[in-house]
């Protein structure tokens, strides 16, 4: 017998593509070291001699991918939310993240924060870490201790930023390239991404740099993008000779040659949205941020019509909440108010789009993951909502929507990442 072969069985429900959930009751679902060997409904006959691990009436699900957010404001959700972005930016988030030169506080904070990921189901992670080499790799440490998988960036910042946060710009590369190394340290857990924190903190020269580091390692790139209004302004004011905001990226070859996640998005214009169409960057939405910083209601609806990818963003501390379990649920009730408020061209989002984005969707900035389809990285919640009262006998889908709304991480009753269970 192969001792690599696990096999899990209950209700699994999950979503191939943004239109409707795959449900298989009862089913089963075989893993061989990180991934899946086989999903159905019933178990073949290779596989009878192997040990199964019933979780009976559960729900099966995929772990939850979040791609945006920042590990250093964990200690700030909740504050400055009658704020917009500029000043909440100034006012709370730049002086925490000078904390983070304390490699003893990065450590506490960064253990806390993968913690609560892992407790709330998030699986997968697109993070941003602060201007410090030393903070980050503790960072790296706790997403690598806490087994989940992560992409992990060195913030740069040259300009336009306090004076305890601005770098040096030749330094910032020198930095990033040995954040870029360390990683390797951490390997399958933690893997580099660019990070220039967004267009008005970045010099031209060094976002130069970073599109060529980027190119040279074959690096993803994640950043900001037309998140506030004001913000959209000062960009067109410190990069005249760029179209839009959009382009300022593409002019410093951060969008377009390399794999791409932009932050927000609300205000693009058609030029702009056929861009990240064109170039594939997936536009991750964070809809608690958006909401708590009156940035606006991102156009979710009309960038997947345009052929955006879409994928989901805690965004802490912008967004006060790490379970992306509220985030989707968010998302779609954003949608509701945008389509009957704003445009009734663009339908709202559905359940499975919602879920979709905080699992397939994100999943796919790391290859094969946030499904159960065959050859992905098996990566999993077990939800058991028996505590969830209820007088009424429900469909798995509709115990599903049921927990995404009202459950939290005391219904997760097992958690898994590539295949290995993981531990909190």
């Amino acid at each position: 017998m192969n001792g690599n072969i696990q096999i899990v069985k209950g209700h699994i429900l999950f979503t191939k593509s943004p239109e409707a959930f795959t449900i298989i009751e009862n089913g089963y679902i075989v893993v061989e070291g990180p991934c899946i060997q086989y999903v159905g409904e019933s178990l073949p006959i290779e596989y009878e001699d192997y040990h199964i691990t019933d979780y009976g009436d559960t729900l099966i699900i995929p772990g939850f991918v979040d791609t945006h957010v920042h590990g250093p404001q964990y200690c700030n959700r909740g504050l400055g939310m009658d704020m917009e972005l500029l000043p909440w930016l100034n006012t709370y988030t730049f002086p925490e993240e000078e904390k983070f030169k304390d490699t003893a506080y990065a450590n506490m904070v960064y253990t806390s924060f993968v913690n609560d990921l892992v407790r709330n189901g998030t699986t997968r992670a697109v993070i941003y870490g602060t201007v410090h080499l030393q903070g980050t790799v503790e960072l790296m440490k706790a997403v690598a201790d806490a087994k989940i998988c992560a992409y992990v960036g060195k913030v740069n910042m040259d300009q336009n930023s306090p004076e305890y946060l601005l770098e040096d710009s030749n330094q910032s590369i020198v930095d990033t390239m040995q954040a870029i190394l360390v990683a390797e340290q951490f390997e399958p857990y933690v893997r580099p991404i660019i990070t220039p924190r967004f267009a008005p903190t970045c010099s031209g020269p060094l976002m130069r740099e970073l599109g060529r580091l980027a190119k040279k390692y074959n690096l993803p790139v994640q950043s900001h993008l037309s998140e506030n209004r004001g913000e959209i302004d000062w960009v067109a004011s410190l990069f005249p000779k760029s179209k839009d905001y959009t382009s300022v990226y593409v002019d410093y070859h951060l969008i377009g040659t390399q794999p791409c996640i932009m932050a927000h998005c609300i205000h693009l214009s058609d030029d702009e949205i056929d861009i990240l169409a064109q170039t594939n960057t997936l536009v991750a939405h964070c809809p608690y941020s958006n909401n708590n910083l009156s940035s606006g209601i991102a156009p979710i609806r009309k960038l997947l019509e345009r052929g955006v990818p879409i994928s989901l963003g805690s965004d802490i501390s912008g967004g006060h909440l790490t379970s992306m379990a509220r985030v989707l649920t968010e998302a779609i009730g954003l949608s509701k108010m945008k389509w009957a408020e704003v445009d009734k061209e663009y339908k709202p989002l559905t359940l499975s789009e919602g879920f979709y984005g905080a699992t397939r969707g994100g999943g796919q900035f790391f290859g094969n993951v946030g499904s159960f389809e065959i050859g992905y990285e098996f990566d999993a919640l077990v939800i058991d909502d028996s505590s969830l009262f209820d007088m009424n006998v429900r469909s798995p889908l509709e115990r599903l929507e049921r927990w995404l709304y009202i459950g939290d991480d005391r219904q997760i009753a097992n958690r898994y990442c590539r295949g290995q269970q993981l531990s909190i």
